[in-house]
């Protein structure tokens, strides 16, 4: 697939309007806290630090192949990060944003302890990180497949980009130019899709050339699989401090309930548009490659100048969700590590020279590690790095801000080890069919839930004497 010269102007024209943001952006951080919570953000900028982190490749990309294989089923990216998203406006957004704190590790802290928490921050940095090489690789498929150019010069795109993304404007950049490209990539998700049924003639077409089995059924890898896969996004964004980032950043309960909420909305439905895309491919262009079917559609069936705009923007969207989940890291290293074991006393501006540095590293050494020999088999643990987190903290995440004081910190110590635990080893001993998280998240409850029992049982025993 070669680019013409509107498709490269497109693409230049996309990519400058979402450095410039980023760079003003980066303008109004004077602090570590700027940095790393963006203070005062309103409705429309949680919804676009939520979006700009969670949409990425799977939603995009990611959805367009698996539609391309099992049509609607592929909703399933989407969607559970839609489900998780409006669970938190419902649910959680009230008690993160009332606890006063910025991080999960704090609020873990403040219920277990300091080595409780140090255990889930280490944890969930790994699947997290996991997550961030599984979006460069993503980034770097889709710059392969349009530009002749070596796996390492892409890597490196993908990662500068990323750094401009999130590096000078931390929490407000992603913000900031989530709001754009989530406007950006709804318009031209949006184009997609409507062209896709165009060019078709109509839904109509897909189900008469299509079997309905396969691909008009949410569940066509099987209830466990799929059901799975929608809960792995939903208790993955739950526990991952990119996405309670903007919750605790926003100006009120309100502003964050709105936004959580607005932000689900919209991410449980940027997933159609792919699904046709990838329908169109299936029944026209069946002999194309899974991973190219969205660049494909795009380079061959829009005109070159929108194509070029749409490309640039699918690119932001890996790029947006890979540096949003870093910031989620740093923000945990600066205010539950650098802050609490190295410099107590760090002040505003080392604080934010020690993230934005760590920010760096960690995209450097995501890159290094996903050009390695191990990094093309962490693309297919996307979920299972969420189902992981998920496994980690939604336990004692709950029982942290639903009802404290009644678990003990050893109980919360043994649910975090054991459900990540339960989830490694499901996947090797489960059928196929059957997602380990259940099993992960099924014990992890279960242990948190016994410790609840006992700790109502003491306080009941020790009131009556």
């Amino acid at each position: 697939m070669e680019l013409s010269l509107f498709s490269v102007l497109g693409m230049a024209a996309t990519l400058l309007l979402i450095v410039g943001v980023g760079v003003y952006a980066g303008k109004k951080v004077k602090s570590g806290q700027d940095f790393n919570t963006g203070s005062d953000m309103g409705v429309s900028m949680v919804a676009g630090a939520l979006i700009g982190t969670l949409v990425g490749g799977a939603s995009t990309i990611g959805t367009a192949q698996l539609a391309f294989q099992y049509g609607f089923s592929a909703w399933w990216f989407s969607l559970g990060g839609g489900i998780g998203l409006l669970m938190m406006a419902v649910f959680f957004a009230k008690p993160l944003k009332n606890s006063g704190l910025v991080t999960l590790p704090q609020i873990l802290t403040r219920e277990y302890g300091k080595k409780v928490a140090t255990t889930a921050a280490i944890l969930m940095s790994v699947g997290t990180f996991m997550s961030i090489v599984s979006q460069l690789l993503s980034g770097v498929a889709l710059v392969t497949s349009v530009c002749a150019v070596p796996t390492a010069v892409a890597m490196a795109i993908v990662v500068a980009l990323m750094v401009v993304y999130v590096v000078f404007g931390g929490a407000w950049g992603t913000g900031m130019v989530g709001v754009v490209k989530t406007v950006l990539l709804y318009v031209t998700t949006l184009v997609c899709g409507i062209a896709s049924l165009k060019l078709a003639g109509g839904l109509d077409t897909f189900t008469e050339a299509l079997p309905a089995e396969r691909y008009f059924n949410l569940f066509a890898r099987g209830g466990w699989k799929d059901g799975g896969a929608g809960a792995s996004l939903a208790f993955g964004v739950l526990t991952t401090q990119a996405y309670i980032l903007p919750i605790v950043s926003a100006r009120s309960v309100k502003v964050s309930k709105a936004g959580a909420a607005l932000g689900g909305g919209l991410t449980a439905l940027i997933g159609l548009a792919g699904i046709f895309v990838g329908l169109y491919m299936r029944v026209y262009m069946p002999d194309t490659e899974a991973s190219v079917v969205l660049p494909k559609f795009v380079l061959t069936c829009l005109p070159d100048f929108v194509g070029g705009v749409i490309l640039a923007t699918l690119l932001i969207a890996l790029v947006g969700t890979g540096a949003g989940l870093a910031l989620g890291i740093s923000s945990m290293l600066c205010n539950d590590i650098y802050k609490v074991l190295i410099r107590p006393k760090a002040t505003g501006k080392e604080c934010l020279r020690f993230s934005r540095i760590v920010i760096v590293l960690i995209l450097v050494s995501a890159a290094l590690f996903g050009v390695g020999e191990v990094g093309s088999t962490i693309l297919s643990w996307s979920f299972l790095s969420m189902g992981l987190r998920g496994a980690v903290a939604f336990a004692p995440l709950c029982f942290a801000l639903f009802s404290p004081g009644r678990m003990g910190k050893k109980v919360a110590g043994a649910a975090m080890i054991a459900g990540p635990l339960l989830v490694i080893l499901g996947s090797f001993l489960l059928p196929d069919h059957i997602d380990p998280l259940f099993l992960g998240m099924g014990g992890a409850l279960l242990i948190c839930f016994a410790g609840w029992l006992w700790g109502q049982k003491r306080t009941h025993s020790h009131s009556s004497r």
